[in-house]
């Protein structure tokens, strides 16, 4: 899925080809948050009260983003970021925001100087988004799944309760929900005991949670496919840690299995996205009227796929 970019940075006359990108993680993944280190959070302790005349520069204890294989450090703004900087085969400095932290990468000719002067350029960008994903960390860490008998977890936008069942009495292999016309919240019946451990319901839970996303996915694309006339050959499982989904010119598709916690309208958009890409391989204007065509909302839609924190496996 698309990745938002920033303006060009003025460099001086030797280096005039040099642009650099901007690489924005979107978890979702998303979404296999549990194969990504966590950002490393540094505390920030208790300062002296404000002193008159003192700038409040100094009285304010600054933000501090640390990543865990830091070899570089900056002060952008207010904050102190210590990024990973790496050279690469490349012609633009890029900038990627992730879990863990800042990564930098530049051509192996430009200047160092050159990289921190695009740096602070779009320091407001990167503290930003930095922000933003330790917020997103914070919330994933309020929703993270107790695998029990009675944990919660989100699915198709409501609230499944598990209920651990050694009857192995199913209609299913492994699990089976309970009749949809059942009062909320639905109750997921898994064939284990109740000494099971944590590792073993959880793995039970995905299981038939991924049997239950290729169902809909599936259903989705059937729906979809012919409105913005394209056709799609096969359909993938993903547990990426930075993309939803991904799509093929050979008709290939790629969606997350996590997708399933979130309310179908969600799922729609990021299935038509993946689609739409079947006409339009880029982000251009035209590839977001395709979108448009289909799912109106998309914008709204885009944004809570990207604000809405869902729980950590």
């Amino acid at each position: 899925m698309g990745r938002p970019g920033g303006a060009p940075f003025k460099l001086n006359p030797m280096h005039g080809l040099l642009r650099y990108t901007l690489d924005l993680f979107e978890p979702l993944a998303r979404v296999d948050v549990a194969q990504v280190a966590p950002e490393m959070i540094v505390p920030i302790g208790p300062k002296a009260p404000h002193q008159a005349g003192q700038p409040l520069s100094q009285a304010i204890a600054p933000a501090v983003f640390l990543h865990p294989r830091a070899n570089r450090e900056l002060r952008l703004g207010d904050a102190k970021v210590a990024y990973v900087f790496e050279r690469a085969k490349r012609r633009t400095i890029g900038f990627v925001v992730n879990p863990e932290g800042l990564v930098v990468r530049a051509p192996r000719w430009t200047p160092i100087h050159e990289v921190e002067a695009a740096l602070h350029e779009k320091a407001s960008w990167i503290t930003r988004k930095l922000g933003e994903v330790r917020e997103r960390q914070v919330r994933q860490e309020n929703v993270r799944i107790e695998w029990r008998d009675g944990a919660c977890f989100p699915y198709l936008g409501g609230t499944v309760v598990l209920v651990l069942d050694p009857s192995h009495a199913f209609a299913k292999v492994g699990a089976q929900l309970e009749a949809q016309n059942a009062l909320p919240p639905n109750r997921l019946h898994v064939a284990l005991s109740h000494s099971a451990t944590p590792d073993q319901i959880r793995d039970s839970v995905q299981a038939w949670l991924m049997r239950q996303a290729k169902a809909h996915f599936i259903q989705r694309l059937e729906h979809f496919a012919p409105l913005l006339q394209v056709q799609w050959k096969r359909l993938s499982l993903s547990n990426a840690s930075t993309r939803w989904g991904s799509a093929k010119s050979d008709g290939s598709i790629r969606l997350n299995w996590r997708l399933m916690h979130y309310p179908p309208s969600v799922i729609d958009y990021v299935v038509a996205h993946e689609l739409s890409h079947l006409r339009v391989m880029d982000h251009s204007a035209r590839f977001w009227q395709t979108v448009e065509s289909v799912v109106p909302d998309y914008a709204l839609l885009r944004t809570q796929l990207k604000d809405d924190a869902i729980p950590k496996w």
